[in-house]
């Protein structure tokens, strides 16, 4: 099992910068790959960006040039780095985690809201 808890979330104007933290446990060897996916009302989950144990990242489209992913294995945390936010940025960001075995965990996720 693997535990994942969310925070960094909040209000935020457009244009401004939020850092999302992803804190892990549990059998936190076990895992093979990260990422932050969000959700905004009446919309599918989509994903944000990924990375795997060895640190190689995925930024899909919607994301590249404004957010980074990153990952500390010492602290057992993964962040999300968002810049030049905008009021379509407005979601709940979740944190994602799969194991080698490919069971997939998730956190409860922490609201971020861009104001116009």
């Amino acid at each position: 099992q693997v535990q994942l808890v969310e925070s960094g979330g909040g209000l935020v104007q457009v244009g401004g910068s939020l850092r999302l933290s992803c804190a892990f446990s549990g059998a936190v060897s076990s895992i093979n790959l990260m990422g932050w996916y969000r959700q905004a009302p009446g919309k599918q989950r989509e994903l944000v960006a990924g990375i795997l144990s060895d640190g190689t990242t995925n930024h899909p489209d919607s994301s590249k040039g404004r957010f980074t992913i990153s990952l500390d294995k010492s602290k057992n945390t993964v962040y999300l780095q968002m810049n030049n936010l905008k009021p379509e940025d407005t979601a709940v960001y979740y944190c994602n985690a799969v194991s080698a075995s490919l069971a997939g965990y998730w956190g409860r996720g922490t609201q971020v809201t861009v104001s116009s």
